[in-house]
């Protein structure tokens, strides 16, 4: 079994004290920013203080109970934040659901979790609570952030601000600290229900230790300087984005809230953030945007780009092999620098220090690309049950293709299959009302199994594949299919690739065109379509989608590579169940939803296949 890991230094601690820490610590006037009324305003340290000791000491007042349950439902804001740190410093849980799940998933998790109380944002949110809140007798209380109080809620923000108010003094203050204070490490701060890729959730109980020392450990890798500003627009609801706000607060970093995913290139461009954190499809977008850009131009912008591209490429090159570029090297990639690539730095407010990826692998062509351009993104990795992050990239230990080296306090072991298990104050305290599950997940050794397979070298830890992602052929070839669909998806033409064929004679890819790029390269090639799916019908089109598949999958294994592919005229969509609301291909529901498709590719033979051969 091979292992890599540090030990702790940080003694165990808890979220309440890393809040009153940075409270005493750091005096900023934006601490939060938010957009009202087409400008960022600031909210400062001591804003916050005040807002959190008035709702926590409002949720106490409508009769909340140390170790009861409170659910957020809403969109990353301020008052999710405020309502985060409100039942944290009153010794309540809270439990985090996704505003873009519907009615019936919600009830699930306000059932399983018995949820006493729950922050809805909107109206349309409080609609969903009131059709399923029947169904839900443990909730005594709904309360909105907005002004108005649709059927279903009972008060608003404002009013349970005011409860709190009307007994605020210096004496009960001072009693909320105290007792915030004297939470423990090991008490439940958190349930969050991870979306799975099958079945229902699971409650994940996040202790204020796993949390707490998750923040430190990653505190120490990722240099901040108290002056740093970070836009969040991941969902707070998810592990990721919430460690990460709680990192950014524990360092001083002001957190400017994006209004919409939509609008995150606008709000890059307002914020002008230094540190950013999101899931690989942003930087996948983000990437086919430049290409975009790049090939649509002139015979000599596209020139000026393949130059300054390899270029890039060299000066890349020697930088992460630990020199420093010099000479005519540095001339010409100063010269990149302002001819092409100072575009890409401006369009993310010209002022990021690192963005850091997890949530999925990120291909690393991608990675390689923005780093040569100028722009690091440190990828780590973690699951919601490790608090999240395992193992992160840092400047000073940078390896792109891996996920970096183990993080302090983690210990990590390889087992013989290849499965890679971590152990350490950031592991779960198991799921909520699963048992069974919890001892599936956490062997008696204290050993998680993460489900996810990898190696280590040089202890830096690199992920292969998903355990149960891994297709077995009918022919018994293995075949690890993310990386094979993060190579496709690198290509111009390509918006989404899911690989698929377990228990089949060959594997097939089921192909998302990138639309914007195919239908300019059938209106060159003088096509003429009436729509999306007329056009994915046509012979030339397949054998052109297919021709760009192979081009990037060349050097594979003959068993690793589609033998056939399918178009689809609409990406994978969170609505239908084909995605987590972290954006992971849930690939049973995608085998199980177009298997008539799936069948029709198996119903002939392959190229080049023969009885009994694959």
């Amino acid at each position: 079994m091979n292992s890599s890991g540090a030990a702790r230094k940080e003694t165990p601690g808890t979220l309440t004290q890393l809040f009153f820490e940075v409270l005493e610590k750091h005096q900023r006037p934006d601490a939060y920013q938010v957009r009202v009324n087409d400008k960022y305003q600031p909210i400062a340290h001591t804003e916050v203080r005040d807002r959190v000791r008035r709702m926590a000491l409002g949720l106490l007042e409508i009769g909340l109970k140390r170790g009861d349950r409170v659910a957020i439902l809403s969109e990353n804001r301020p008052e999710w934040a405020f309502a985060d740190w409100a039942c944290l410093t009153a010794s309540l849980a809270d439990v985090t659901v996704y505003p873009s799940l519907p009615p019936e998933q919600i009830a699930h998790i306000l059932k399983d979790s018995g949820a006493a109380a729950m922050f809805v944002s909107s109206d349309k949110q409080a609609a969903k609570v009131a059709q399923i809140r029947g169904e839900v007798p443990s909730l005594k209380h709904v309360i909105t952030f907005a002004s108005t109080k649709p059927d279903g809620v009972d008060m608003t923000l404002a009013e349970l601000d005011a409860r709190g108010a009307a007994v605020d003094s210096a004496e009960r203050a001072a009693q909320w600290r105290t007792d915030a204070l004297a939470v423990g490490p090991d008490d439940l701060a958190t349930l969050i229900y991870t979306s799975g890729t099958t079945g229902l959730p699971k409650g994940v109980m996040l202790t204020h230790d796993n949390l707490y020392s998750n923040v430190c450990a990653c505190r120490d890798v990722i240099p901040f300087d108290g002056k740093d500003v970070a836009l969040s627009f991941l969902p707070l609801c998810h592990v990721f984005e919430r460690t990460g706000d709680y990192l950014f607060w524990a360092t001083g970093t002001s957190i400017a809230y994006a209004e919409s995913m939509d609008t995150v290139p606008l709000n890059l461009q307002e914020v002008r953030p230094t540190f950013c954190m999101s899931v690989p499809r942003l930087y996948e977008k983000m990437y086919a945007r430049v290409l975009e850009n790049a090939l649509a131009g002139s015979i000599v912008k596209k020139q000026i780009f393949y130059w300054a591209r390899g270029v890039a490429e060299q000066w890349a090159d020697v930088k992460l092999s630990g020199r420093t570029p010099a000479g005519v090297l540095a001339v010409k990639y100063s010269i990149a620098q302002k001819l092409v690539f100072s575009k890409l730095l401006s369009r993310t407010g010209g002022r990021v220090r690192y963005f850091v990826s997890g949530g999925g692998p990120l291909a690393p062509e991608i990675n390689k690309f923005f780093y040569a351009a100028g722009l690091t993104i440190l990828e780590g990795y973690g699951l919601t049950e490790t608090s999240p992050v395992i193992a992160v990239n840092s400047p000073m230990n940078f390896r792109i293709g891996t996920v970096g080296k183990i993080i302090e306090g983690v210990e990590v072991s390889i087992a013989t299959d290849g499965e890679i298990l971590a152990r350490g104050p950031n592991i779960m305290k198991g799921y909520y009302n699963a048992p069974d599950a919890t001892k599936e997940s956490i062997d008696k050794d204290g050993w998680f199994h993460t489900g996810d397979i990898g190696t280590i070298e040089d202890g830096y830890l690199s992920i292969t594949d998903r355990k149960k992602d891994i297709i077995v052929t009918a022919g018994g070839k293995n075949v690890a299919p993310q990386p094979i669909e993060n190579k496709v998806k690198t290509n111009k033409y390509i918006s989404q690739a899911v690989m698929l064929g377990d228990k089949r004679k060959f594997v097939v890819m089921l192909i998302v065109p990138n639309f914007d790029q195919l239908e300019k390269w059938a209106g060159r090639k003088n096509i003429i379509w009436t729509d999306r799916a007329q056009l994915l019908t046509m012979p030339t089109v397949h054998q052109k989608i297919e021709k760009e598949v192979q081009k990037e999958l060349a050097g594979l294994a003959s068993f690793e590579s589609p033998k056939k592919i399918a178009l689809l005229e609409h990406d994978f969509s969170l609505e239908r169940g084909e995605l987590t609301p972290t954006m992971k291909v849930k690939r049973r529901v995608i085998d199980k939803d177009y298997k008539e498709m799936i069948d029709k590719l198996y119903a002939e033979p392959a190229s080049g296949e023969t009885a009994g051969h694959e």
